[in-house]
């Protein structure tokens, strides 16, 4: 290693974030504000502290602090594994033969797997504040139902997860893992709500959607008392709680005087994406530096590629505020692609309004090629990587191998966001052939977004 950098890059224990980075505080252009779907005006406060945990609507509706406290409660959990490697992506480099520095930071060095538990445990903490009795959420994949589940199980709290219906087929063991941790897990649509009826009758034999889950998730909270709803991605909220993974990432490349060329990133809803490059966002909008942002969606459910910029609901059962974001409208029936995390309509409202602003830039790739990829990597790095994180493997080896043909000495990060050892179903079919592409046609997206409110 003639340039002295470890192949891991570890923080010590003081070197772990006291706050989380709000992006929202620096943007020219903030959000949009959330509306109420009745009366189409912004939500307030009290609105949503019938969905949400009264201290996460706080975290919701702030766009003026550019740091929010970290409760040592929930640095204390985080230090059981955080903070996370940085990891110098050497056997990949010389694998493509690229002169190009390869980082990665990785997290799937927890239980869940995944990045989800880093807003999983303070969702569940600020629910055991309030009081609450437990809470409801849904789940693509099943990382983020697993990693609330287990914080639940932490704080003592009930925990009732929606699972995507093709993922719970797809992916029996991450159900297990669910149950495992105490959580009652129910396959979305489901008859057990009005609105998963309702779903049922409108799309027969469905494999689900992010939008029908959130949606049979909220009716749950609101119809028992002492339940709030919490979720895993798309909101201010999460995104807060995910910029741990930028903020380490910052230090660590700061450290060893690394500046990052491409930052790259998978992008379903938007919380790892926007964790990773909030703070490295933060600069470019300071003007303290400048960086080239890469979103990465599947070319199944392209929301930042082929979507609207419009006000939309965040759910199939419109139960949900309106969110404006770039859409593919709330009744866009996803295919039952294999990254099941990444399979939802609408993309979050920050992410939107700073790709709508050309501050960063977004991709969709298909899943076979996607797979390929994953294997490349697993073949070299050690690690099978989540269908999701794979991603965003596909396009920093495509950028890699573009200062192969250039000559260019880019250094590229993109976020490991966790690891594919409950997804073999999705690799059994790549080795196996089996596996297809869908590119959803004109019509089929003409159709999603014919749903989209208008006022």
């Amino acid at each position: 290693m003639s340039d002295k950098i470890p192949y891991k890059i570890y923080l010590s224990e003081n070197e772990l974030p006291d706050s989380w980075y709000n992006v929202r505080a620096d943007m020219k252009n903030k959000p949009a504000p959330l509306l109420n779907p009745a009366s189409h005006k912004p939500c307030t406060a009290e609105e949503l502290s019938h969905v949400f945990c009264d201290e996460l609507v706080k975290q919701e509706l702030d766009d003026t602090n550019a740091y929010i406290p970290i409760p040592e409660e929930i640095r204390e959990f985080y230090k059981m594994y955080r903070p996370a490697p940085l990891v110098r992506a050497y056997c990949l480099e010389k694998k493509l033969g690229t002169p190009a520095k390869i980082y990665y930071k990785f997290e799937g060095n927890n239980t869940s797997g995944s990045h989800k538990l880093n807003s999983a445990i303070a969702q569940a903490y600020y629910a055991k504040k309030q009081g609450l009795k437990g809470v409801t959420t849904e789940t693509g994949a099943g990382q983020w139902g697993t990693a609330l589940s287990m914080a639940c199980s932490y704080f003592d709290l009930d925990c009732q997860v929606y699972m995507v219906k093709v993922s719970y087929e797809q992916k029996p063991f991450r159900r297990e893992v669910i149950r495992t941790y105490g959580a009652k897990i129910t396959p979305s649509p489901s008859d057990t709500t009005e609105v998963g009826r309702k779903i049922l009758a409108e799309f027969p034999g469905t494999g689900g959607s992010l939008g029908c889950a959130i949606s049979e998730a909220v009716e749950a909270a609101t119809k028992q008392e002492g339940y709030r709803y919490v979720l895993g991605s798309v909101l201010n909220q999460v995104l807060l709680h995910q910029t741990v993974i930028g903020l380490e990432t910052m230090t660590a490349m700061d450290k060893y005087g690394i500046k990052p060329d491409v930052i790259i990133g998978c992008a379903g809803g938007g919380s790892n994406l926007g964790g990773l490059i909030s703070p490295f966002m933060g600069r470019k909008l300071r003007g303290e530096a400048d960086y080239q942002f890469i979103a990465v969606e599947p070319a199944s459910c392209p929301s930042l590629t082929r979507g609207k910029y419009v006000y939309d609901f965040c759910d199939t059962g419109h139960v949900c505020p309106l969110a404006k974001m770039y859409t593919l409208g709330s009744e866009f029936m996803p295919s039952p692609n294999h990254a099941g995390g990444l399979r939802y309509h609408g993309m979050s409202s920050i992410l939107s309004q700073l790709y709508d602003d050309g501050l960063m830039e977004a991709r969709s790739v298909e899943q076979t090629s996607v797979f390929a990829a994953a294997q490349e990597f697993a073949r070299v790095e050690g690690i099978l990587p989540a269908p999701e994180s794979s991603h965003a493997i596909k396009v920093a080896i495509d950028e890699a191998l573009k200062c192969k043909e250039t000559g260019e000495e880019k250094t590229i990060l993109f976020g490991l966001t966790g690891t594919g050892y409950f997804d073999m179903y999705a690799y059994k079919a790549f080795n196996d052939g089996t596996m297809s592409d869908y590119i959803p046609t004109d019509d089929d997206i003409a159709k999603g977004l014919a749903g989209i409110p208008k006022f």
